[in-house]
């Protein structure tokens, strides 16, 4: 149900596998934590890009017939969705999502933790739960509102409408409208570019959009100073911003 595929050294391809719909099971959706969860407690963490098999469909969410089937299922298969959205949340290396055609319901809300979002031109995002009894988790309600604004939580929830790539770039959903052809590749040159990057600045930056909301001013400035400190202690970045003045130096000289 889940592919993992090692691009590069610094990068690595999730696919969701499970046809027709790849929709999500609570077997998948523990796997896709278990498996991020691996790759963040490594030393060298790679980049992700979470994908989804066959053109068609990115997800279509949650899989309705495990909880109509096995009611039991529910409360927990919630508990470990929620559990693997906390995990996309704090992957402290850049998360991409890279989506051929639907990407719906509970595959909408991981979309929403990528920190980077390639998608074909025939792609549609919604939220459904509404029209299908069924309600999204709040972690991922509250991330949609944070992402896009309340108005357009509100329109996507409230509705239960699918818009299509071009919408959901506008609404700031979406970072790239690609021809579906295209996709993957463009997904890899974003996360590659992106991977390049001090992981540890790009990690403390992320911390701080997820924390930011809920901190007070004090906190913020203590968030400030204690990053400050760190950084400017630390030889790799000593040696950026050395690279930095180097550069400016010959500039004004030329």
């Amino acid at each position: 149900m889940l592919r993992i595929d090692r691009v590069s050294p610094a990068l690595v391809r999730m696919t969701i596998d499970r046809p027709p719909a790849n929709a999500l099971t609570l077997d998948l959706i523990q796997a896709l934590a278990d498996t991020l969860v691996r790759f963040g407690e490594a030393a060298e963490a790679p980049a992700v890009i979470l994908t989804g098999a066959g053109q068609r469909f990115f997800s279509a969410g949650g899989d309705i017939r495990e909880i109509e089937t096995q009611a039991d299922i529910a409360l927990p298969r919630m508990r470990v969705f929620h559990h693997l959205l906390t995990v996309l949340e704090n992957y402290r290396c850049p998360l991409l999502c890279a989506v051929n055609g639907y990407a719906v319901g509970g595959a909408l809300e991981l979309v929403l933790y990528a920190d980077y979002v390639v998608a074909s031109e025939d792609a549609r995002f919604g939220f459904p739960e509404i029209n299908h009894g069924l309600l999204p988790a709040a972690k991922g309600m509250r991330q949609a509102m944070n992402r896009l604004g309340r108005r357009v939580a509100e329109r996507l929830l409230y509705s239960g409408e699918l818009v299509s790539a071009p919408e959901a770039q506008a609404m700031g959903l979406v970072d790239e409208v690609v021809p579906s052809q295209d996709v993957q590749d463009r997904a890899r040159v974003v996360a590659e570019a992106l991977r390049l990057k001090d992981m540890h600045l790009f990690a403390a930056i992320k911390r701080t959009f997820n924390d930011a909301p809920l901190m007070t001013d004090a906190q913020l400035e203590a968030r400030t100073l204690s990053d400050m400190q760190d950084y400017l202690s630390r030889a790799e970045t000593a040696a950026a911003r050395e690279r930095f003045l180097q550069r400016k130096a010959r500039q004004t000289h030329d």
